[in-house]
């Protein structure tokens, strides 16, 4: 039976590329939550996209659930939508990814005032109250999946 050569009588260039191949099991770790963060990503990117195009499909009804205070409704809701589409739009390109999520955070964040409005004067508004208090908790996990997903993965540069 032959005799393997001790690893000092390798040459140098053998030893440095041998490595142990890392078993499934790690490999699945690794990615795990890479995958995670694309879905969370392309949730958030359909969320905003669909919702963009709202405010100009459906001006006249987003109009409606900005508050009184708030001057230039219309102005108001398209460019917001504006936003919400260059959002979704940044969340496509790695290298803006993290600042598109920034800016979506900020936006569901300024949006908040139209949330507390409906849920002030539900009656104008034909959706149940319970979804109207839903809202604000769904408002809060958006702005958690913003953070992780697209924030998050962005500053690693993936």
């Amino acid at each position: 039976m032959a005799r393997l050569p001790a690893v000092s009588a390798l040459p140098a260039a053998t030893v440095a590329t041998v490595s142990p191949r890392p078993r499934a099991p790690e490999l699945a770790k690794r990615s795990a939550p890479a995958d995670g963060r694309r879905w969370g990503v392309a949730f958030v990117f359909i969320w905003f996209f669909i919702g963009g195009i709202a405010h100009f499909a459906a001006t006249a009804a987003e109009m409606r659930i900005v508050p009184p205070y708030i001057p230039w409704p219309r102005a108001a809701v398209l460019v917001s939508g504006v936003f919400e589409l260059l959002g979704a739009a940044g969340l496509l390109y790695p290298p803006t990814r993290r600042w598109a999520g920034i800016g979506l955070f900020a936006l569901t964040i300024a949006v908040t005032p139209a949330h507390i409005y409906m849920l002030q004067q539900p009656e104008g508004f034909g959706v149940p109250y319970w979804a109207l208090v839903a809202r604000l908790p769904l408002q809060v996990i958006l702005l958690g999946i913003i953070a992780w997903s697209a924030i998050a993965i962005g500053r690693r540069g993936r």
